[in-house]
């Protein structure tokens, strides 16, 4: 019985504040995989050689 009145025991959310919650509860793990994806992709480009070349170092104006 009380495993079916636990959910609610701050009573109903507004509809903004469930988006906010849910926002709250899994935006972290989306940006998460969001990143990994993206630093999976480069990763698998540096290795096969397509990556732009960065920016040149003079090291003659280093010194």
């Amino acid at each position: 019985m009380t495993a079916a009145v636990l959910p609610l025991h701050m009573g109903a959310l507004h509809p903004y504040e469930q988006a906010l919650t849910l926002l709250l509860a899994f935006g972290p793990f989306v940006v998460l995989g969001v990143v990994l994806r993206r630093r999976s992709k480069e990763l698998a480009a540096e290795e096969a050689g397509r990556t732009a070349p960065g920016p040149r170092v003079d090291e003659d104006a280093q010194a």
